[in-house]
């Protein structure tokens, strides 16, 4: 049995699609026996090349990116405690 990996008209990959067929036979239309490559955000198949390929732009992975976090009540208090303390260093105060 091999695995085969589906692709839409536009030759991008369907996930969930795969279906089994018995090795020799003949593999169906839209479909592929070359695994996506893991980490693809939209794998496109070139059937010419026979290999998948990164089609979704970096604005869209980007988009796809959780926003990065918040800083905390105790990170702020650290961040102006070595703000006065740079400030204080600078001005002579302490030395």
């Amino acid at each position: 049995m091999i695995m085969l990996f589906k692709y839409d008209t536009d030759y991008n990959y369907i996930p969930g699609a795969e279906i089994f067929i018995e090795e020799g036979l003949a593999i169906p239309k839209s479909f592929t026996d070359v695994r996506p490559t893991d980490g693809f955000y939209k794998a496109k198949f070139d059937p010419g090349k026979q290999i998948w390929f990164e089609s979704a732009t970096q604005e869209y992975i980007d988009s796809l990116q959780p926003p990065p976090p918040k800083p905390s009540e105790l990170d702020k208090m650290k961040k102006q405690l070595s703000d006065l303390t740079f400030k204080l260093l600078v001005n002579g105060v302490v030395k």
